[in-house]
């Protein structure tokens, strides 16, 4: 199913700096009893530096945000962190901005606030964290791609 929308989460969790991706993966599916773990994509500190983790696959419905049909329309982003106790650092912010940013570009996913959600714009929960920086964020999305990534966008897309 085309994705049209991103919806942003925090997993409420302290970032352990160690591959927390797989015990979130084993909650959706042990806890929860999903298929899978209900995100398309997550941003963690691995040792020293970040990784963004694949959830679900992109054409995939999630299990990250059922309100107003959003699993079916959006890309689920979960930043490993809680982030209602202190912000996420600058450096996961780009890492993942500089990722999704292009995943988002080759699906045809405009990076706009009408486009790009928090989740608790749909559900009664501070995620992605009150101290998130959206705005931020969205602003580290905006930059135009460059004309090689255009056209190589292009090309693979047929």
């Amino acid at each position: 199913m085309k994705k049209t929308h991103v919806v942003i989460h925090h997993s409420a969790t302290k970032d352990s700096a160690s591959v927390s991706w797989g015990a979130i993966r084993r909650y959706h599916i042990e806890v929860n009893g999903w298929a899978a773990i209900g995100y398309h994509l997550g941003c963690e500190l691995v040792g020293d530096h970040y990784e963004m983790m694949l959830g679900r696959g992109f054409d995939d419905i999630g299990a990250h945000c059922y309100q107003e049909g959003m699993n079916m329309k959006s890309l689920g982003v979960c930043f490993v962190g809680n982030y209602d106790v202190a912000p996420p650092p600058n450096e996961m912010l780009v890492f993942a901005a500089s990722h999704l940013r292009r995943i988002m570009f080759d699906l045809g996913v405009p990076a706009d606030e009408a486009h790009v959600h928090k989740h608790s714009e749909f559900a009664p929960k501070t995620c992605p964290g009150a101290l998130f920086p959206f705005s931020a964020f969205l602003a580290l999305l905006n930059p135009e791609p460059s004309d090689f990534d255009a056209k190589l966008a292009a090309f693979l897309r047929g």
